[in-house]
This record gives structure tokens, sequence and C-alpha cells, in this order.
């Protein structure tokens, strides 16, 4: 049985973060710690009294709003997974838990990923998206919806 979340707590974080400015200037390639919080089911939460976790700035689409991938300090393989030096040791880009968020979000900036590794991950996120699962077949064809 999963341990109860405290979404009280969680909500009087939100509303702070989104009563106050983002004050900083951000890039593409940056990581940052930032604010994703609790979340529903399986989707990725946040550590700690400030609910944060490493995010991997994918693409600025304003001042306002941008594209992350959270990174885990754990190493994982996978289709839905890259591992990526950080700090000399290695951490994993949680590739199926893209997302768009607020710059409100982010908390600090950690460093600046290398332009390799960030091509590494954006083709790894490229690949994540137009792959497809193997469908299964049944004796009267694919079976499912799409």
């Amino acid at each position: 049985m999963e341990p109860e979340k405290d979404f009280d707590r969680w909500n009087t974080r939100k509303k702070k973060i989104h009563n106050a400015p983002f004050r900083s200037y951000v890039h593409e390639r940056e990581v940052w710690w930032c604010a994703l919080g609790l979340n529903i089911g399986f989707e990725q939460d946040g550590k700690n009294y400030l609910f944060e976790r490493p995010v991997l700035v994918l693409r600025k689409f304003s001042a306002d709003v941008v594209l992350a991938v959270p990174l885990t300090s754990r190493e994982r393989k996978g289709l839905y997974y890259l591992t990526v030096p950080y700090d000399g040791q290695k951490a994993s880009l949680i590739l199926s838990q893209l997302r768009l968020i607020s710059t409100k979000r982010l908390l600090r900036r950690m460093y600046r990923m290398s332009g390799t590794h960030f091509k590494e991950a954006q083709d790894a996120i490229c690949a994540m998206i137009t792959k497809r699962p193997p469908r299964k077949r049944g004796p009267q064809g694919p079976q499912g919806h799409l």
C-alpha cells in the first residue's frame, strides 16, 4: 500500500509558487531544481519539503513556460530512460515524464548540460515518442484501438 500523500501541504506550497514572480533567466540545456509537487498515480513527484526534483529544460517557449524532463539519481535502462553523467556519477532522465511547466516552478539552476548529452536527450525523446511497442496479434489480426 502506498503511503498517504500530503496534498494539503503541497497545495499551500503551490499557492506560494503561483503568487511569486520568476526573476531568473532560463535557457535550454540547463538543469534546474524544480517544484514538481505531489502528483497523481505514477506521475513523478518532487521530493522533500519543497517538493523538488531536478529537471532538464528541453525547450523554452517563453519567459513563462518551458518543456522539461525530470531526472532521477538512480541509473535506469530502457526506452523511457536515458543515462547521463552528473557530478561524477550517473543519473537518468525519465523521458516518459516529459511535461510543460511554468518557470515559476524553477527554484535554482544546477548546471548546463553538455551539447553532446543534450543532443542525446533530444534524440532519445524523439525515439520514445515515435517508437511504438509491438502490437499483439490474435487470430483476428491486431488488437487494440490505435
